[in-house]
């Protein structure tokens, strides 16, 4: 079982069958649509059952509630981006640390300018001023892309020590998530893409390196 599923479906049985796999995944994709077009107050189960062309009972037995769909639309898009940075580890482990870094950045630049990511992120965040369920889920998040960037720059400023790399992390965090109010659009503005990344790439370089 791929492991952004896995996660997705923490709640279900170890014996879920690989046709049950493919319909989980339908739903987790049905799901990340329709909350990136209508947002959270037009996330139902029904609607979603709808998109995918199956009972409400059939959403139901994968995922138990709206929060619960709105958890594994979490974790799920939490995982892809883990898989893409392992493979990033995987594909440059002999480049340098420095390298493996900057490459990662790219990659988040490139997924929070993909208009669904960039919906869905933007909804959960303003979900989270007002429902707890939501805010607990954004603080599951950050924790998790805080300990990623953590473990990537970790070694590359000469001198210092773990709770200073941890809040250089918190920065770098802060600083990704938020070009995503820039509403950065890679196909239709390439150019100006490529420049913020540039700046980007060079900002976030010396948070990650100077002493």
């Amino acid at each position: 079982m791929p492991a952004s599923l896995a996660t997705a479906l923490k709640h279900k049985p170890s014996n879920t069958t690989d046709k049950g796999l493919g319909r989980a995944h339908e739903i987790l994709q049905a799901a990340r649509t329709v909350l990136a077009a209508e947002g959270y107050a037009g996330l139902s189960m029904r609607r979603v059952a709808g998109e995918v062309g199956i009972s409400l009972s059939n959403v139901q037995h994968y995922y138990q509630s709206k929060d619960a769909l709105l958890e594994a639309v979490l974790l799920y898009t939490m995982d892809v981006f883990q898989a893409k940075i392992d493979a990033i580890s995987a594909a440059m482990r002999s480049e340098s640390p420095i390298d493996r870094f900057l490459s990662t950045v790219d990659m988040f630049l490139d997924e929070i300018t993909d208009p669904v990511t960039h919906a869905i992120f933007f909804e959960i965040w303003a979900l989270a001023s007002r429902n707890e369920f939501a805010s607990k889920l954004m603080d599951k998040m950050m924790a998790r892309e805080r300990k990623t960037i953590f473990h990537l720059i970790r070694g590359l400023a000469p001198g210092i020590g773990d709770d200073e790399t941890m809040q250089r992390a918190i920065l770098i965090v802060a600083q990704v998530e938020g070009l995503m109010l820039f509403r950065l659009d890679r196909k239709a503005r390439p150019e100006e893409f490529m420049l913020v990344r540039a700046s980007v790439r060079k900002s976030l370089t010396a948070l990650a390196t100077i002493p």
